[in-house]
């Protein structure tokens, strides 16, 4: 029997039916797995991608009742120098690779136009990040807490909201601005962790890292292909839409280094570095 969607009566072998399936999931657990089984699945080659089915993308990502969501300002104290801060700190990791699990999913089930290659990359995506809530997720546990007992801010889904109706904005600001600047700030915060001692934490983040250059340079490869589809420039692309969309988001420091790696040319190397925030924090 085909697995059904009991609210949708959606086939689960329908990639888009498959990708709202984890994307609704509200559970952070089942989500967690029913994303690894569905790219397993892609990888067996058991899912359809059929550009025409029905199945409509869920208005909001599934996500448990907590943490609460609040304004940044309002957020705990996050330093690792304290076991409270370091909880607080692993918290905000794991909601931000939370988040990215529903991102990437969001992206297969949103863009029904782009090749095939573009849903197995970011099902790729989906599965890492799911991987990396995991891992962050148990090492939370170890810290005696778990998901969902600090509060968080929503500032990935909602520029997922803003970035909705248009592949090309999607790719330009999701992993190019908002997912790089983890590219940027990891270099510093595994330092800092093993300053304090906590070398679990620091090795779980240096994997992260490594993963997610790969990740952004997704979102560079896919970021180009639209813009030679539609006979944009890249570099002056950036700009417009990093200054529409991003004001404040692009600071220092920057990984320039891993910014390269992930697909951004000397150009953008050079946008980022002139659009760069650097005001005292």
């Amino acid at each position: 029997m085909v697995p059904q969607d009991r609210q949708q009566g959606i086939p689960l072998f329908d990639l888009f039916g498959r990708a709202n399936w984890c994307l609704a999931k509200t559970d952070a657990g089942a989500k967690q797995q029913e994303t690894h089984a569905a790219a397993a699945a892609w990888r067996a080659g058991e899912l359809v991608l059929d550009r025409t089915a029905a199945a409509k993308v869920p208005d909001e990502a599934g996500r448990p009742p907590r943490p609460l969501l609040v304004p940044p300002g309002k957020l705990a104290s996050r330093g690792p120098g304290s076991p409270e801060g370091r909880a607080a700190l692993v918290h905000a990791l794991a909601h931000i690779e939370f988040n990215a699990i529903n991102l990437a999913w969001d992206a297969v089930a949103r863009f029904r136009d782009m090749p095939r290659e573009f849903y197995g990359d970011w099902i790729r995506v989906a599965d890492e990040e799911a991987r990396h809530f995991g891992l962050l997720r148990a090492r939370l546990v170890e810290l005696g807490h778990d998901y969902g007992d600090f509060d968080a801010h929503n500032g990935l889904w909602e520029m997922a909201r803003k970035t909705s109706a248009d592949v090309l904005v999607r790719m330009a600001l999701v992993p190019r601005v908002l997912e790089a600047r983890g590219l940027d700030v990891a270099p510093d915060m595994i330092s800092r962790l093993r300053r304090a001692g906590d070398e679990d934490t620091a090795a779980i983040l240096e994997i992260i890292l490594r993963e997610e250059v790969g990740h952004v340079e997704i979102g560079s490869r896919w970021f180009g292909h639209v813009c030679r589809q539609r006979g944009l420039d890249p570099v002056q692309t950036c700009e417009d839409l990093w200054r529409e969309y991003a004001g404040g988001a692009l600071k220092v420091p920057l990984n320039l280094e891993a910014r390269r790696r992930a697909g951004f040319s000397d150009e953008e190397l050079d946008l980022v570095t002139r659009l760069a925030d650097r005001s005292p924090r």
